[in-house]
């Protein structure tokens, strides 16, 4: 659901500009060119820029209120789908595996 706001409802409502860091685990595995345009019928860049905390015009923008709760369900959903594509490689199911973090770890010493 879209709402439409006024130009003097955006210009008073309040905005986060820190989306993108709470968000930098993932930053590099979305593609935020999907989520704009599926959830939020936008193009890549609007999003980009809302997660640069910039307006289309170059000043102080960011994600409303309404945006983020959009965001986190795209996101939600998008963590549903992935979830339901794993479970259907059901014969992986009774293997345990240790899965290697994507998070950078501390490189090791040299020998």
């Amino acid at each position: 659901m879209k709402v439409e706001l006024s130009k003097d409802e955006l210009l008073n409502e309040k905005v986060d500009t820190h989306v993108k860091e709470k968000l930098q685990d993932i930053l590099l595995t979305v593609s935020w060119r999907e989520i704009a345009r599926g959830y939020f019928g936008k193009s890549s860049s609007w999003l980009y820029h809302k997660l640069d905390g910039i307006d289309g015009n170059g000043g102080v923008g960011g994600f409303s209120d309404e945006e983020k709760l959009q965001l986190q369900g795209a996101l939600y959903d998008l963590a549903r789908r992935i979830r339901t594509s794993a479970d259907s490689l059901s014969e992986l199911n009774e293997v345990e595996f240790e899965f290697p973090s994507m998070i950078a770890s501390e490189p090791s010493p040299e020998r």
